[in-house]
C-alpha cells in the first residue's frame, strides 16, 4: 500500500498540473453530476489536432532534423556574440513550427553541448534565460507555436493570417528586443564548432514531411483534424510506435480535465455570471494575471468559457507566458536542465530569468497599449 501511496505522490509532483486539473474536474462532477453531456464539452478538434502535430514533431526530432539545421548554423560562428545570437534564435524561430516545448527540450541541451565545447560556460545562464524568452515569444506568432494558442485559434473560428497579424507585432518587438540583449553580451573569438548530428533516412524524413502536411491541412480548416489523427495513429501504430509512446499525454489529459472543469462550471449559473462580469472589459488584464499563477495554458482553457473577446484573450495569455517561472509550464523545462547540469546555477539563473521575463513583459505590456 505504502509503494502505491509514494507511486502517486511521486506522479502528483512530476505532473503537478494534470493533477490540479483532474482534481478541480472531480470537484466540479459533485455538482454537476456526470453524464453523457460530458462528452460535449471537449473539443475534439483541439485534441486531435494537438496530437497530431505533437507526434510528427517527434518523427522530426527523432530524424535529427532540428539538430542538423542548428549545427548548419553553428558552423557559421566565429565570435561568441555569433554564437549566442544562434543559439538564441534557433529557438525562436523553431518555436513557431514545433512548440515551445519541444523547442526548449532540443535546444537547450544542445546549446549546453555546445557551450562546453567552445569554453564558453560563462554564456550559461545568459543563453538558457533568453534561450527560454525567446522560445516563449516565437511560439506567440502561429496557432501551432504553443498548445494555448492551437485551442483558442480553433475556438476564436479566426483565420490563420488574422491570427498571425494579431501576435506578429508582440513577436517582432520581442524578437528586436532579444538580439539587444544577446549583442550587448561581451564578444570573443571561438574556434569553429560542429556537433554530431546525423539526419534519418530520406523515407522516414518524407513520412514526417507528410504527416506535417496533413497536420497544416487541419489548421487550414481544409480536412477534419479527426481524420488526420487517426490516420496518423495507425500509421505510427504500423511504422513506428517508439514516437507514438513519447507523445506528450499527459498535456492532452489536463486538456480533457480542464474541459470538464469548465463544461461544469458553465452550467453552475452563479458561478458563470460572476467570472463573466469580473473579466468583462479586463479580458487581457485578467488573462496576464491568472498565467502568472496557473500558467498560460490553464488560463486560456479557464477564461475561454466565460468570455468572447478573442483577441485579447489570445494576447493576454501569450504575453502571460512571461513573468514568473510557472507562467509558462515550458519554462520549467529549461529550469530542471540548468538545475539538474549546474545544481549550483539554480538560485542565480532563477533571479536572472525573472528578471528578463519581468523586464519583457512589462515592456510588451507598454507597447500594447500603443498597439
Amino acid at each position: 500500500m505504502s509503494k502505491i501511496v509514494t507511486r502517486c505522490l511521486s506522479f502528483m509532483r512530476q505532473e503537478a498540473v494534470l493533477s490540479i486539473a483532474a482534481l478541480l474536474a472531480v470537484v466540479s462532477a459533485f455538482f454537476v453530476l456526470p453524464s453523457a453531456g460530458y462528452l460535449s464539452y471537449i473539443d475534439w478538434h483541439t485534441l486531435t489536432l494537438l496530437f497530431s502535430l505533437m507526434a510528427v514533431v517527434k518523427g522530426f526530432q527523432k530524424g535529427g532534423v532540428f539538430l542538423y539545421l542548428g549545427n548548419a548554423l553553428l558552423r557559421r560562428t566565429g565570435t561568441s556574440r555569433q554564437l549566442l545570437l544562434v543559439l538564441v534564435f534557433l529557438p525562436y524561430f523553431f518555436s513557431m513550427l514545433i512548440t515551445n516545448d519541444v523547442s526548449l527540450i532540443t535546444f537547450v541541451p544542445f546549446g549546453i553541448t555546445v557551450l562546453r565545447m567552445a569554453g564558453q560556460e560563462r554564456l550559461l545562464i545568459p543563453m538558457v534565460v533568453l534561450q527560454t524568452a525567446a522560445a516563449n515569444l516565437g511560439s506567440m506568432l502561429t496557432p501551432m507555436g504553443n498548445p494555448q494558442n492551437l485551442y483558442l485559434y480553433t475556438q476564436s473560428g479566426m483565420s490563420f493570417g488574422a491570427f498571425c497579424l494579431l501576435m506578429l507585432p508582440y513577436v517582432a518587438l520581442s524578437g528586436i528586443c532579444l538580439a539587444v540583449i544577446a549583442l550587448v553580451c561581451p564578444s570573443q573569438k571561438i574556434p569553429a564548432l560542429s556537433v554530431p548530428a546525423q539526419l534519418g533516412s530520406a523515407r522516414y524524413l518524407g513520412c514526417c514531411a507528410a504527416g506535417l502536411a496533413l497536420c497544416l491541412l487541419g489548421i487550414f480548416k481544409l480536412v477534419s483534424p479527426v481524420w488526420i489523427a487517426a490516420v496518423i495513429l495507425v500509421v505510427l501504430l504500423i511504422a513506428d510506435r517508439q514516437v507514438l509512446r513519447q507523445v506528450d499525454y499527459s498535456l492532452l489529459g489536463t486538456f480533457i480535465a480542464f474541459f470538464i472543469f469548465i463544461g461544469n462550471m458553465g452550467n453552475i449559473p452563479a458561478f458563470r455570471d460572476l467570472l463573466a462580469s469580473l473579466i468583462t472589459g479586463h479580458v487581457e488584464a485578467v488573462s496576464v494575471l491568472a498565467s502568472q499563477i496557473i500558467s498560460n495554458v490553464p488560463a486560456a482553457l479557464l477564461l475561454s468559457g466565460f468570455t468572447s473577446d478573442w483577441n485579447a484573450l489570445i494576447v493576454g495569455c501569450n504575453l502571460g507566458g512571461l513573468g514568473t517561472l510557472i507562467a509558462s509550464m515550458a519554462s520549467l523545462i529549461s529550469y530542471k536542465q540548468v538545475a539538474r547540469e549546474y545544481p549550483d546555477q539554480r538560485k542565480p539563473y532563477f533571479l536572472w530569468f525573472t528578471i528578463c521575463n519581468v523586464a519583457l513583459l512589462v515592456l510588451l505590456l507598454a507597447a500594447d497599449l500603443v498597439l
